[in-house]
Order: C-alpha cells, then structure tokens, then sequence
C-alpha cells in the first residue's frame, strides 16, 4: 500500500487530490489540518462516508506549516512513500495585507516541510511535490513556460519563488526527488468564494434568483489562463511517477480576461453584466500582473497530460453548482420550492 501526505488537504486542490489518490485502491491518503475552533471540512467530509474502501484508507492529522516540530513529528510516524505540499496561503491580494504571515507559511512552510522530508529520505525513498504557482512569472511576458524568467508581482508570488528555488535546491543539494508543478490559475466549484472566478458565478446566480442586486469587481481587464482543479491534480501525481524528478509548467494554453468570464457567466443566466457589475478600487493589487498564458508543452510531451475541461465547460460547471446553492438559499429564505 502506498502512503501519500497532502497538506492543505481541506482546500480545493487538496480535496480534488485526496479523492483522485482514493479512487486508486493502492492509495492510503493522509491529510495535514491545523487545529481551530470552528471546522473547516466540507470539501473532503463526504470522503469520511459509507464507502468502508475508502474510509478506512483516509486519515487526517494535526500540524501546522508554521510548526517544524509537528511535521517532523508526523512524518517520523506516518513515513510516506509521497509528499504534496498544497497548504498555503493562497490568496495574492490578502498577501499584500499579510506579508509576514504568507511569506513564513508559504515560503518557510515549505522549507520546514522539506527538512523533514529530507531526514525521512535518509532511510525510506520518499517522493516530494511542490505547488508553484503562475504567479511567479509575474509581469514576464507570454507565453510563460520551463524556460521563462520569474518576476514576482506580489508577497505571495515572492514566497511562492522561495518555495520553488528551494525544492530545486534540495533536489541538487540532496539528491531528493522533489518536483514543482508550476501550476496557471485552477477553478471549479470547490474554489474558495473569495477568489475572482467564484465570487463572479457565486455573484451571478444570487443576482439571477434576486437575493442580490450588484457584483464590485476591481481590474476587469487582468487575463489568466483558467482550468478544472480536477485535472490539475492528475498532474501533479503524473510528476512522481517519472523516472527522475523534474519541474513542469501545468496550463490550458489559452488566456481569458476577468471581462470574458464575468459575460461568459452572466450569458449562462441570459443576463448582461454591464446592467449588474460596479467597479471598485478596493479590490485591484497595488501591482498587477496583466496577462498570464502557460506553455505546458512539456507536461504533454513527457507525461501524457492534457486538460480535459475546456473554458466553456468550466464556467458552465461553476455555474450550475452555484446556482443550484442560490436557489436553496433562496428556498431557505422561505420564498419558494427548490
């Protein structure tokens, strides 16, 4: 039975893997969540289900990226055969709010965590994946690909580049195999409702069933290349199934502005954006990043992959789920039938 360790394992990419990794009967999952007052699990509790297969194979644990002591701790006992390291804090605006904070648990995060994946390698093999993120690329131009220099646009892309070098580092330095996926922007339903593509369908639906009249937005002319979370974390686990560790450039090839998604949105409810969309400062970066288009050439060539959900079909599927929650919600109001 192999053994995988996800932190982060509570957000969308983290519930997305955790189930790709179940759906293989070889697979014993475990998960990292912090220790909080208030529970944080709806994206992962249907795994704990009536299915005994895959319950008695899924086990969460305690630790914290800040904690070097508690993930030392975990994976003295756990002793995995892979790493994914998916906890972060994510969100590129809030990081410029929380320097400090994103930088230890994004940047030091994931050298603490390397560490100990380092000692583990000393008497097991162990495999390690880190998430990088477009984000690094920053203000580079597009295409962005293996070969692009980095130029990060903001703390979190900056910690996010100190994790990436690092896991380069320790895959020279210590001859651990140790990959990151620089992986361009991923959604789905699962995507936390501040992020600019959920707040646009989450917006869009409550606008539709009347139970909000108006969607702020900041830049609406920032593009990004957007594709299904789901299909994201079959690459990741495709990068430790090769033979010798390396780093690779996860994307659709396609880029779209906020524009294009808030009426591709507002076109699946037969509504105009212009009529329901304010603009307001609060919401754009003191430094942007304009156009981020991912050259995931490499990713085919040596690992087979390709992305499955196109453009069209991601917001269409984002669309569905969040309508379907407004219309509970308006039910639960009490105004009709769901």
């Amino acid at each position: 039975m192999k053994r995988a360790l996800i932190t982060g394992i509570t957000g969308q990419d983290g519930s997305y893997l955790a189930e790709f990794l179940l759906g293989k009967p070889e697979y014993e999952v475990h998960g990292l969540v912090r220790r909080s007052s208030s529970l944080n699990r709806q994206r992962i509790d249907h795994l704990f289900g009536p299915e005994p297969s895959i319950r008695e194979r899924f086990h969460l644990h305690y630790a914290d990226l800040a904690d070097a002591s508690s993930l030392a701790g975990v994976m003295e006992r756990l002793r995995p055969d892979e790493v994914y390291n998916l906890g972060a804090q994510s969100h590129v605006r809030v990081s410029f709010d929380q320097p400090l904070y994103t930088a230890d648990v994004v940047g030091l995060g994931t050298l603490r965590l390397l560490e100990a994946v380092r000692h583990l390698a000393l008497s097991k093999p162990v495999r390690f994946y880190q998430a990088s993120s477009s984000e690094m690329y920053g203000s580079a131009a597009p295409p962005q690909g293996p070969n692009t220099p980095f130029h990060p646009r903001s703390p979190y892309a900056c910690a996010k580049l100190y994790g990436h070098w690092q896991t380069v580092n320790y895959r020279e330095a210590y001859n651990l195999f140790a990959c990151s996926g620089i992986l361009f922007n991923h959604e789905s339903p699962r995507r936390g409702e501040s992020f600019v593509t959920r707040k646009i369908t989450l917006g869009a639906t409550r606008i539709k069933e009347g139970l909000q009249q108006k969607l702020v937005m900041g830049n609406l002319d920032a593009k990004r290349d957007w594709g299904f979370a789901g299909d994201y974390v079959r690459a990741m686990w495709l990068m430790l199934q090769q033979e010798q560790p390396d780093d690779y450039v996860v994307a659709t090839g396609e880029t779209h502005s906020v524009r294009e998604f808030l009426e591709w949105t507002f076109s699946q409810l037969d509504l105009d954006y212009h009529d329901f969309v304010e603009f307001d400062t609060r919401y754009t970066r003191p430094s942007e990043v304009d156009v981020l288009l991912g050259d995931a050439s490499k990713a085919r060539e040596r690992l087979g992959w390709e992305a499955e959900v196109d453009f069209p079909g991601l917001v269409k599927m984002m669309v569905e789920h969040d309508l379907e929650l407004a219309r509970r919600e308006k039910f639960a109001m009490g105004y009709s039938s769901p």
